[in-house]
């Protein structure tokens, strides 16, 4: 008895922008017939090529290594960061969760941080200065230290690595009403506050990661918690409140020097 997936068919309403100060609009292509197993970027893929052949331009969209690691694909997709599957980036979101005939809206993230650059593109690149601003630990080079050196105890490690998996999409700030980076700074916060290796720069991350958020338009955490729902890592709120704990006891040990 064949298994096979029958082929479906999408009408695609995407947002076309040929630049950041163009005014844009959607669009509407019909696809198909397509494999339900197939990625939603390999969709765009297929679509590209057929707008190729048609002599128009191809819809720019953000990938890299299509395996759910990097952070680089990002959309909307019918409303929601990432599309309808929870704990799921855009290039692990297969046709086989659409149905045959379904309407498909695909838009990028909308946030002031995030300026539009072309189509589904956006510029990112506030979270590299965020990054800048405190999210790394300043060691000198050298040889790796023996790993017992430095005991970590277990459940200090396991939300440290928690909080570690964020790979910085962007989805929290799409999804949030405010476009708020609250989960982003929580987690590259928390990860390294919960280490002996983030204690040294603790207070100064906290405070810089914090005061830098302020100053490139993102908004104010409403605690909607719409970030977390986005997430496709599934990291958690609590990183929210250990953001929060870490700037207020970084803030008073500042004003008490």
């Amino acid at each position: 008895m064949s298994t096979a997936k029958a082929p479906i068919r999408l009408t695609l309403k995407i947002w076309r922008q040929t630049g950041p100060d163009a005014p844009g609009a959607f669009r509407e292509y019909p696809v198909g017939p397509l494999s339900p197993d197939m990625s939603l970027l390999e969709m765009l893929d297929v679509l590209n090529e057929e707008l190729t052949r048609q002599g128009e331009e191809p819809v720019a969209f953000d990938h890299d290594c299509r395996e759910g690691i990097c952070g680089m694909c990002g959309a909307v997709v019918n409303g929601r960061a990432h599309g309808p599957q929870p704990a799921t980036t855009l290039c692990q979101l297969h046709l086989r969760h659409f149905k045959d005939g379904d309407v498909v809206v695909i838009e990028p993230f909308r946030a002031g941080a995030f300026p539009p650059v072309r189509d589904l593109v956006v510029d990112r690149g506030a979270f590299d200065v965020l990054i800048a601003a405190g999210g790394y630990v300043s060691v000198n080079t050298g040889g790796a230290p023996e790993a017992n050196t430095l005991p970590v105890p277990r459940a200090a490690a396991e939300k440290a690595l928690d909080a570690a998996e964020c790979i910085g999409c962007g989805a929290c700030v799409a999804a949030c009403p405010n476009a708020a980076a609250m989960l982003f700074v929580g987690a590259k916060v928390s990860h390294l506050a919960l280490l002996p290796q983030g204690e040294p720069e603790r207070a100064r991350r906290a405070l810089n990661m914090v005061r830098k958020m302020d100053q490139l338009r993102f908004g104010n955490c409403g605690n909607e918690q719409e970030c977390q729902a986005a997430c496709p890592k599934g990291i958690k709120i609590d990183n929210i409140a250990r953001l929060n704990r870490e700037f207020l006891r970084a803030a008073i040990k500042s004003e008490e020097t």
